[in-house]
């Protein structure tokens, strides 16, 4: 790379970074080709990106950001994964990692607050935000629909008592 191409990698990375709600990073030992391109299929199926950056270049990107703690985990064959919803990129690194020995989780960062593997760990075992969403939304529904019940209950239980009388009736 040229010093031209160089400061647009930092210059594109830097951008990533100040718009981004989580950065995790990874350690590749020994991955092959079809297995990086694997993992970057599952990366963009969850919302989220994976980049191989070089160390010394990315630690640049990480100036003026709110991820400058992640330098200290930049060293080696290290790689980026980053997405907009916090918990995305950790969940698909975390699930490839358990499959897959040869991807390690070295740590990340949501905004300031750096996480340690264990930190990644955790995150990834959140529900994402669609799933959040969806469970609010279940929540708002639920209680129109117990009360359109308990409003139609006495309505539905006179309907019977007077359909029993009408049956005994008959009888």
């Amino acid at each position: 790379m040229d010093r031209s191409q160089k400061a647009e990698a930092v210059a594109q990375l830097n951008d990533v970074f100040k718009e981004v709600g989580v950065v995790v990073v990874t350690r590749n030992l020994g991955m092959s080709v079809d297995q990086s391109t694997e993992l970057r299929g599952k990366m963009r199926e969850a919302g989220a990106s994976y980049k191989v950056a070089k160390n010394r270049l990315a630690k640049l990107a990480l100036k003026d950001t709110d991820y400058t703690g992640l330098d200290e985990f930049l060293s080696g064959p290290t790689a980026l994964a980053w997405s907009e919803d916090p918990v995305a990129a950790a969940k698909a690194a975390v699930d490839f990692a358990k499959s897959n020995d040869k991807l390690e989780i070295v740590g990340g960062s949501m905004g300031t607050q750096v996480l340690d593997e264990a930190g990644v760990k955790a995150l990834a075992s959140m529900p994402s935000l669609d799933e959040l969403r969806g469970t609010i939304v279940g929540l708002i529904n639920a209680p129109a629909t117990k009360i359109a019940q308990v409003v139609n209950a006495p309505a539905n239980k006179l309907a019977r008592v007077l359909g029993a009388y009408a049956a005994k009736e008959d009888a």
